[in-house]
């Protein structure tokens, strides 16, 4: 049975849920109208905006004289409240290695903060390890952010699979390495032409059932 490479964000956890209640609450606290909702999410952009930048961003806008530093605390911070491992996530996890497959977590990121997390949340009982870029000093879809991973647990890379939302650090770093992957769409279109994913799932409990009956095939 494989190595198992998988994505943080919106594939373990789910950040963008977690993001989308503290918005809600926050634009409460501020006295902002909650249409204002999707305009936070779009300039988060699944957390891939900056903390500073969106930080800026919403001083701005509501002009705030709440220090840049404080906000930017609050960003990081304010979401983890709400972050919660779904139990079927954790049940599938443990199911697949219980079969043989190796989870390792592969994660873009602060160090402190994506530990805090996995920590957080108890993930880290479900999965055999975890690389996180800042740590690391390279990141997806970078092969050796990968090759990384493989090593912390004493596995060869050569027939792993990736498993992620991100068409390009995850779908994209698998292909560059020429390994299976799997995408977790969230209700968006594969677009990209380079290369494409090996299975196409809804969320991450799919894609890890995806692997395991193409490893007892």
């Amino acid at each position: 049975m494989p190595l198992v490479l998988i994505a943080l964000d919106d594939t373990l956890l789910d950040r963008s849920g977690a993001f989308r209640l503290w918005a809600k609450g926050f634009l409460d606290e501020i006295g902002a109208a909650q249409d204002d909702l999707d305009w936070l999410l779009s300039v988060d952009a699944d957390g891939l905006t900056s903390r500073w930048d969106l930080a800026d961003l919403i001083r701005d806008r509501y002009q705030l004289t709440i220090p840049s530093i404080d906000l930017v605390e609050e960003l990081h911070e304010g979401p983890l409240a709400y972050e919660k491992l779904d139990p079927l996530v954790g049940c599938a996890l443990q199911i697949a290695k219980d079969a043989g497959l190796v989870p390792v977590v592969v994660t873009n990121g602060r160090a402190e903060i994506q530990d805090v997390r996995i920590r957080r949340t108890g993930l880290d009982r479900y999965v055999a390890d975890w690389v996180i870029s800042e740590q690391a000093g390279v990141s997806k879809p970078n092969p050796r952010i990968f090759a990384l991973a493989a090593q912390r647990v004493r596995m060869r890379l050569g027939g792993a699979w990736v498993v992620g939302d991100s068409p390009e650090a995850d779908i994209g770093g698998a292909a560059a390495m020429g390994l299976p992957s799997v995408w977790l769409h969230r209700g968006r279109e594969w677009v990209d032409n380079r290369f494409a994913p090996t299975e196409i799932v809804g969320n991450v409990i799919q894609g890890i059932s995806a692997i395991m009956a193409a490893a007892n095939k």
